[in-house]
């Protein structure tokens, strides 16, 4: 899969990493390529946001939320039959709605939300006693198996929430930071869904 992964900071670097270490693709947007050490030591590449988004069938999302609607100003028309993942971080009142700024300034792209209810600690680390946290998203049906693949070479176990479901995945969010930090179980914490094997 070809994936531009806009935003090269920690966790847009690591997810990035982690795309290309599984055998994706993968060119890192960026406003100043040519100082940019992010892609590591794996084989993905650096280049201009533009060059980027072109070359893809999948952009990754991996700005501050405030910096979106930017972002889509510049770029929006180019995204059109594209599968966008929002991995923005809209704890802030000022951040937009990932889908609604998609809607309004990239019609014809598809959305998912995901890599947005984790913190860094559990794409760099996402294992907990040998095994996979979970990661939940949403996404329209037809793109689910895309995202999963993101997911799986993260090394975190993917769980479908459905389309439409981006503010579940939101919810999950807040819990990971109420946990997390306000009760202060650290920010290495994840979440497993349990099921019935019969």
């Amino acid at each position: 899969m070809r994936v531009a992964v806009i935003g090269t900071g920690p966790i847009g670097g690591t997810l990035g990493r982690a795309f290309a270490r599984g055998g994706h693709q993968v060119v890192f947007g960026s406003r100043h390529p040519e100082g940019s050490s992010a892609a590591g030591d794996t084989g993905a590449t650096v280049a201009s946001a533009e060059a980027a988004v072109k070359g893809s069938e999948v952009v990754v999302l991996a700005l501050p939320g405030t910096a979106v609607d930017e972002f889509l100003d510049a770029f929006g028309p180019l995204l059109a039959d594209r599968l966008v993942v929002d991995a923005t971080n809209r704890i802030t009142a000022k951040a937009p709605n990932g889908l609604e700024s998609l809607r309004d300034k990239a019609p014809g792209a598809r959305y998912a939300r995901a890599f947005s209810s984790l913190g860094l600690e559990n794409f760099e680390n996402p294992l907990y006693d040998g095994v996979p946290a979970d990661l939940f998203f949403s996404s329209e049906v037809d793109d689910r198996d895309l995202v999963e693949q993101l997911v799986t070479a993260v090394g975190l176990r993917p769980v479908y929430l459905g389309a439409g479901q981006e503010g579940t995945v939101d919810g999950l969010l807040r819990l990971y930071f109420a946990l997390a930090v306000e009760q202060g179980h650290g920010r290495h914490l994840a979440f497993r869904m349990l099921t019935d094997p019969a």
